[in-house]
């Protein structure tokens, strides 16, 4: 029994073997596509920063530790843990992977096995019903002479680094807009604290005007100005509690929490982030390996050029081969003698002779979707410099914006209080009051917005450098893109 078994055994390995190497890929061969030589630094040369061009990876990937802020340090931690588009992003990643793996199974055969009993019963004396019993082994498997079967492991491999390259870019979203939604939070918390204190000095000048109303030093005009001028102050406060709301309720999703889940540890109003003193932007060149969008888009143009070749084999003849092993007896003890075994192996070789162009147009078809892939890679490419460019000047002008809101809040507050103290005294009339003190409520909001603005585009920078993301060993098989 066992002579048989080895020779069939021999024949499939043999031939295994001699399919898995040394056997031509039709299609053509991935190269890197050259992109513009990056320049030594960008563009945007400010006055009012220096950027730190000889950042690491390290100062990228956890750029909001900067900031030093604690709770801002846990609202990203856990949402880069539990956000649930990051957990979309992994499920798609875990996906290519299977599809990887069903491609690549079809470099390998198919083997299977089998038994059946099949009883006779023929009603006759003269022939007794009887059972017969088959078992046996069978094997398929096409070879891979044009590489039509690499190839779509070649691309299904390209689809898993994009999809892992997609992760990437969904925490680098992830983090920006963390950290967007804090500041807001502490920018609406501040300008409540601004306005509640706006309240209490037009309160003040609201018992002023009736003071000296009562003592018949103005007319009731300065008191229903006074109580005007409270009213609208007051009026503010709704929609200002309601967007802080919503900057919370967006961090407790964020997190992959219900809504007002972040309440409590946020509810204590505290100043924004600190700037840094130094900003990590790093050079054109590393932004280009940097930022996954760039990758994403690098590793499916290679998946589109390898279904080219995907494409072509099917143009080419195929050869398949099949093989079997059996016993057949009318005992189970049978089925293990040699008399009961038959072995068989069959190849077949086919070719498509005439589909009317249909074969050709499918790799007409795939070549224009490389194609697309390709400026779609290009556009990636400068989108992002481009991206880069706008948010460092962006932030260079929000710091200058925050100066001068600085200065204009500093001399507003002031002549505000000496307004109201020569008002009281009866130097001047409510109405130079009404103007100094809508004149510090307006520049110490322009402030805080001004200083919130300042950060955001500081974030929207990090964002655009591709910073908020660990490099992960998937990451690194995809090779940075080459300029020239």
């Amino acid at each position: 029994m066992l002579k048989p078994v080895s020779k069939f055994s021999i024949l499939f390995a043999a031939v295994f073997l001699f399919g898995c190497s040394g056997l031509p890929m039709v299609g053509p061969d991935y190269e890197r596509p050259q992109v513009p030589a990056a320049a030594d630094s960008w563009q945007t040369q400010s006055k009012v920063f220096v950027p730190e061009q000889n950042a690491d990876a390290q100062d990228l990937a956890t750029w909001w530790k900067q900031f030093q802020d604690p709770d801002l340090d846990w609202l990203i931690d856990e949402a880069l843990k539990e956000d649930l588009s990051i957990a979309q992003a992994q499920a798609r990643l875990a996906q290519a992977r299977a599809n990887r793996n069903v491609a690549a199974s079809a470099l390998v055969p198919t083997l299977s096995a089998s038994m059946a009993a099949t009883p006779s019963n023929y009603g006759s004396a003269e022939r007794p019903d009887q059972t017969s019993f088959d078992a046996g082994f069978d094997a398929s498997w096409e070879i891979d002479i044009f590489g039509g079967n690499r190839r779509g492991v070649e691309a299904a491999q390209a689809d898993v680094q994009a999809a892992q390259a997609n992760l990437d870019n969904v925490k680098v979203s992830v983090a920006a807009e963390v950290a967007q939604n804090y500041v807001e939070v502490r920018n609406y918390q501040r300008r409540i604290d601004i306005a509640r204190r706006n309240l209490k000095f037009q309160e003040e000048n609201l018992e002023i005007a009736q003071w000296r109303l009562q003592a018949g030093l103005v007319r009731q005009t300065d008191v229903d100005q006074a109580r005007a001028s409270l009213a609208q102050t007051r009026a503010s406060l709704p929609e200002l509690e309601v967007n802080l709301a919503k900057a919370m309720n967006r961090l407790s999703v964020l997190t992959g929490q219900q809504p007002g889940a972040v309440n409590q540890r946020l509810a204590t109003s505290k100043p924004l982030p600190k700037i840094p003193d130094s900003i990590a932007t790093a050079v054109p060149s590393v932004v280009l390996v940097q930022r996954p969008d760039i990758r994403v888009a690098e590793r499916e143009l290679a998946a589109e050029t390898a279904r080219i070749g995907q494409q072509l084999a099917e143009r080419y003849p195929s050869l398949n081969l099949g093989g079997s092993i059996s016993w057949s007896a009318y005992s189970l003890t049978g089925l293990g003698t040699v008399d009961a075994f038959v072995s068989r192996v069959v190849g077949k070789l086919a070719a498509t002779l005439f589909d009317g162009g249909r074969l050709e147009q499918m790799v007409q078809a795939q070549t224009e979707r490389q194609k697309q892939a390709l400026a779609n890679y290009q556009s990636v490419v400068l989108k992002a410099i481009e991206e880069v460019e706008n948010a460092l000047i962006a932030h260079a002008m929000s710091r200058e914006r925050a100066k001068s809101w600085q200065e204009a809040a500093l001399a507003s507050g002031s002549a505000a209080l000496q307004s109201r103290q020569l008002y009281q005294s009866g130097l001047v009339d409510f109405e130079q009051v009404l103007i100094t003190d809508r004149s510090q409520l307006t520049a110490q909001e322009s402030l805080a917005q001004a200083q919130a603005s300042e950060l955001t585009t500081l974030i929207q920078l990090y964002k655009a450098l591709g910073g908020g993301w660990q490099q992960s060993e998937q990451s690194k098989t995809a090779d940075p893109p080459q300029a020239t």
